[in-house]
């Protein structure tokens, strides 16, 4: 099984980009605290994992035409999509839990949303792990973060004063996407593995050049159709917006730098490849680099891409563009994989574009 392995940063100059609510015991009631990791070296700012998931599935509905997002159902204390695979690309590659409700209230968003008749119905609970994952997203180096005061005073009367809080860091994410996994529908009667319930055996039937895997209990959909949700989820990703405060910070939470390769394992090889330095700026670790591509040289599929924002820390840039010249120079003799260094976005259209010619990653 072959995965699309990654590590991205972002760069947040003066950022507040996932927040925790009011902070208890701070001067003013209303202060806005970010969330936090703290720890003996001291604090670390992050973004949560389901906060990037959101920005993407966003971004996805919004820039990218051929997305299919799944409808939402509200009930009175769940919500849930419509957690149907087969037509829905975010049912797919984002996963989904869903049991039946017999609740009138489920019956009533259903009615009100105008999709009453499009529903998927569902006689049994069906549940779906993600193929795409993402870790938490992670200041490189601890920070202090910064507590902004300020005042509503365009009415008459005293001025409402207001605080939040908000940091300079760079953030440091993993993602990975199990290749194998998407468009793949297991209907093993087994908890946490039947994605499909009789109806959703039924529709996959149903679709040509489906296959059927016995062996493993499940159904597979056409190559193609598989291929488009893939690209278009890193269409997805070189486009990516989103993050809480944008009025007061505006901060373009595109990667600023970004490595990622086709690997044929699930594990991150790229983690250690980039950090902080002393004075915690962020560092690509060339060495830490050279060394995954030898000691992995047999498990990554494709070049590595990598996405470099010119202006973006353009000293190491320097020097990693050297690198990258006298790697790219002698990597196949030596067997090891060639990289492939631009812009983030055009490293993400350049694989989005391999797919055609590699549709063995789904393999």
């Amino acid at each position: 099984m072959a995965f699309v392995t990654g590590l991205l940063l972002i760069d947040a100059p003066a950022s507040a980009l996932n927040n925790l609510g009011a902070i208890p015991g701070e001067r003013e009631e209303n202060t806005v605290g970010v969330k936090v990791i703290t720890t003996k070296a001291g604090n670390f700012p992050y973004v949560s994992a389901q906060a990037f998931r959101y920005w993407l599935r966003t971004t996805l509905e919004r820039r990218v035409p051929e997305w299919k997002a799944s409808p939402i159902f509200r009930e009175e204390k769940i919500a849930y999509t419509d957690a149907n695979p087969i037509l829905y690309w975010d049912d797919d590659i984002f996963g989904y839990m869903r049991a039946p409700s017999k609740a009138d209230t489920a019956k009533k968003s259903r009615e009100e949303s105008g999709l009453l008749a499009d529903a998927t119905p569902v006689k049994d609970t069906v549940t779906r792990a993600s193929p795409f994952r993402v870790s938490t997203l992670v200041s490189i180096a601890p920070v202090n973060p910064t507590n902004d005061f300020g005042v509503m005073s365009r009415h008459e009367g005293n001025p409402v004063p207001h605080e939040h809080q908000f940091y300079r860091t760079t953030l440091k994410g993993l993602f990975s996407l199990d290749l194998w996994g998407c468009g793949t529908f297991s209907y093993r009667n087994r908890t946490g593995f039947r994605n499909l319930d009789d109806e959703r055996v039924r529709l996959i039937r149903d679709i040509p050049n489906a296959k059927h895997l016995a062996s493993e209990q499940s159904y597979r959909l056409p190559k193609q159709d598989r291929l488009a949700r893939v690209k278009a989820l890193f269409s997805g990703m070189a486009q990516l917006e989103g993050g809480a405060k944008q009025t007061l910070h505006y901060t373009d939470v595109s990667p600023a730098l970004v490595i990622f390769a086709v690997t044929a394992g699930g594990n991150h090889i790229f983690h250690h490849t980039v950090g902080a330095n002393r004075a915690g700026l962020p560092e690509v670790k060339i060495d830490a680099l050279r060394d995954a591509l030898r000691v992995f040289a047999d498990s990554i599929l494709s070049p590595v891409y990598v996405g470099w924002v010119k202006g973006y820390l353009d000293e190491a840039r320097s020097g990693f563009e050297q690198f990258v010249t006298e790697h790219n120079a002698t990597a196949a003799d030596a067997g090891l994989p060639s990289i492939y260094l631009s812009h983030p976005r055009e490293a993400f259209t350049a694989f989005v574009e391999a797919f055609d010619q590699h549709p063995e990653w789904l393999d």
